[in-house]
């Protein structure tokens, strides 16, 4: 289609345009009625609003469809449908019982990103593999607008650096699972001043992930768990089981503090009172994008409240177990503790403990 098309709601957004690099061409002729549903637009496929007939009107821009905008409607369950005034996009079928939609419920900036990813895939992906990974691209979405939103690392010890300062001449995406994997050839201004040769580095990309400790200051102790892991298997480690704390990943949409709360009765049955942050970090930023965000969470652990848990869909299978507080910071100086953030937790609260104790008695 090479004539003018009309776009209307979450695809008319200033920062879904400038995301799928269209530009508006003026105002078209309004629709007759009102948009409903379409709360994750451009976050989920197919979750448009939807045109109810009735009172009012609806604005719509007129745009020059581009080979970028059918891409990307052909992962999002997108079409051109004939209206008065000619065909309009950014609509789905009816949506019964749904409310009005308002750009104030709604996550433009993440739409517009997650858009920014789709149209990064490689062109010879199908759409449905796409649309496949989309819970996952939402989630590495999401995790660069943390990213470009977060404290500066290093503090003034580390001087700020320049978007020119990294010169990125190729980007390949050879794999993309659950997990992708690109490939940058890439220079980076040195310490002397000047830049490397070019190189080419390759990037395990997972996005963000939340991590928590529920503790019980009352009775001093804690909740860990334990579960399979593939990556000690796949290593050889005699031991793929692994006591851990609560985790994973932040799904699209949610803040950091939301997706612990929702791990923690996923992954051990556990409603969370405060949450005390921890050391916020890349654990292994060699190759790995992933940050993980740690907390301690106050929580209440009678002696039945460890059990098995995990959701069926996704093959978990999680136990719980009670620990006092001091036995775990034992087990960790004696290297009984492997994975990383469940050592790091234990030693911060052992710091951390009394300033806690004395916030919440002040709460």
């Amino acid at each position: 289609m090479t004539e003018p098309l009309r776009v209307v709601g979450p695809l008319a957004d200033p920062a879904m345009l400038s995301a799928l690099g269209l530009v508006s061409e003026g105002a078209g002729l309004p629709l007759d009625g009102m948009l409903v549903g379409g709360r994750r637009a451009g976050i989920e496929d197919r979750d448009w609003p939807a045109l109810r007939p009735g009172a009012g009107h609806i604005a719509t821009l007129q745009i020059m469809p581009s080979r970028a905008l059918w891409r990307y409607a052909e992962v999002m369950g997108l079409r051109a449908e004939d209206h008065p005034g000619g065909p309009v996009m950014g609509l789905q079928d009816e949506a019964c019982g749904q409310a009005a939609w308002s750009r104030a419920d709604w996550l433009p900036e993440l739409a517009a990103e997650i858009a920014r990813q789709v149209l990064a895939a490689p062109c010879d992906r199908s759409p449905e593999s796409v649309v496949a990974r989309l819970p996952m691209i939402g989630v590495w979405a999401d995790s660069r607008l943390r990213a470009a939103a977060g404290t500066r690392s290093g503090g003034h010890l580390v001087a700020a650096r320049a978007p020119g300062d990294v010169r990125r001449l190729e980007r390949r995406e050879p794999y993309a699972g659950f997990f992708a994997v690109e490939l940058w050839d890439l220079a980076h201004r040195t310490h002397e001043g000047g830049f490397t040769p070019v190189v080419t580095r390759e990037g395990f990309v997972m996005g963000d992930a939340v991590v928590v400790l529920p503790w019980d200051p009352a009775r001093d102790r804690l909740l860990v768990i334990e579960q399979f892991r593939f990556a000690p298997a796949l290593r050889h480690d005699p031991q793929p089981w692994l006591l851990e704390p609560i985790a994973g990943r932040v799904d699209a949409g949610e803040s950091v503090q939301q997706a612990a709360r929702r791990e923690a009765m996923e992954e051990a049955g556990l409603r969370l009172g405060r949450l005390f942050p921890a050391v916020h970090h890349y654990p292994s930023p060699g190759a790995v994008t992933e940050f993980l965000y740690l907390y301690v969470g106050i929580a209440d652990l009678p002696d039945d409240s460890a059990g098995v848990h995990g959701l069926d869909g996704e093959t978990e299978d999680i136990r719980g177990h009670l620990i006092d507080r001091a036995d775990l910071a034992r087990m960790v100086h004696d290297g009984q503790v492997t994975n990383g953030p469940l050592a790091m937790l234990s030693l911060w609260l052992d710091r951390k403990k009394d300033d806690l104790l004395a916030e919440l008695a002040g709460s």
